[in-house]
């Protein structure tokens, strides 16, 4: 076996060296690689589990509290308290002026949804709940889908066959696979189910930031793109619509983003590792 001199490996001293020589050879072939400071050392990973730990322990404890009649603006307390009471900071808040500690997006909301004491969850309804996590420096992000009360089939469809595209991204975030290959398979499984892909936002690597290098597409092309190596971390995030994939971001806020025909629109997130022999799943 090939051996690699101090101070000439990409990967940490926690990556194998049959991993080291197999990036090497695809680096010999051209193939794009992440910057050398996306792959995590024990060290951060380390810090971004720990992280994560709080961030889905907060996305399950909200799993027991939202109902019908709530305002978000509860949602975005509830946050706040369970995050400090467990020694983090809630990443959204202030993030680039973002006013509030969590996105609550409802129906025709896409994404960044700003919640408020006047939106109350009502029987029909679906609401994306997002929330990440600063924990002694590290970074983790994730976001579920909650029905409240009676919520048609038409859209409770919606939702499931969204949260199946996540999943199929995760399955095709392989070590040595390509980035072309997660947006690919997210766009063929929403397309073929009749929704659309929003393209303007994307999943992004999270771990010693809160948003880095490598913009995750969820439309794209098998076999091309970034080479995923074995220390990336990076969340998946399909926006899928009901209807087409236009949108628009409201003027007043500067931050709701709803979709162009008032259809609704569903998201999920994970959080991953890609691993020597897979991925592992951090947040979801």
């Amino acid at each position: 076996m090939k051996k690699f001199m101090h101070g000439s490996r990409f990967l940490p001293k926690n990556y194998s060296d049959e991993a080291e020589e197999k990036l090497q050879q695809f680096k010999k072939q051209g193939i794009k690689l992440p910057m050398k400071n996306l792959i995590r050392t024990e060290e951060q990973l380390r810090g971004i589990r720990e992280s994560a730990a709080i961030n889905t322990a907060l996305l399950d404890f909200l799993s027991e509290q939202i109902h019908e009649g709530m305002p978000t603006s509860e949602i975005d307390h509830l946050v706040y308290a369970f995050t400090t009471d467990h020694g983090a900071i809630p990443a959204d808040f202030l993030y680039e002026g973002y006013p509030r500690c969590v996105c609550t997006s409802i129906n025709e909301v896409v994404c960044h949804g700003i919640p408020s004491p006047h939106e109350i969850l009502k029987s029909g309804d679906i609401v994306n709940v997002d929330v990440s996590t600063i924990y002694k420096g590290y970074y983790s992000d994730a976001s579920r889908m909650f029905m409240i009360g009676e919520v048609s089939p038409e859209v409770r469809r919606l939702v499931e066959v969204t949260r199946e595209c996540r999943d199929l991204g995760i399955q095709a975030a392989q070590p040595w696979a390509r980035l072309g290959d997660i947006g690919a398979a997210i766009q063929a499984h929403a397309e073929k189910n009749g929704y659309s892909v929003v393209r303007e936002f994307c999943g992004h690597g999270c771990g010693v930031k809160f948003h880095e290098e490598p913009d995750v597409e969820h439309v794209g092309r098998k076999g091309s793109g970034m080479l995923l190596v074995p220390g990336m971390t990076f969340t998946i995030e399909p926006m899928i619509n009901m209807g087409r994939k236009e949108i628009f971001i409201d003027e007043e806020d500067g931050w709701t983003v709803c979709t162009d025909d008032g259809l609704p629109s569903a998201q999920w997130e994970s959080q991953i590792l890609i691993t020597e022999t897979g991925n592992e799943i951090i947040t979801q």
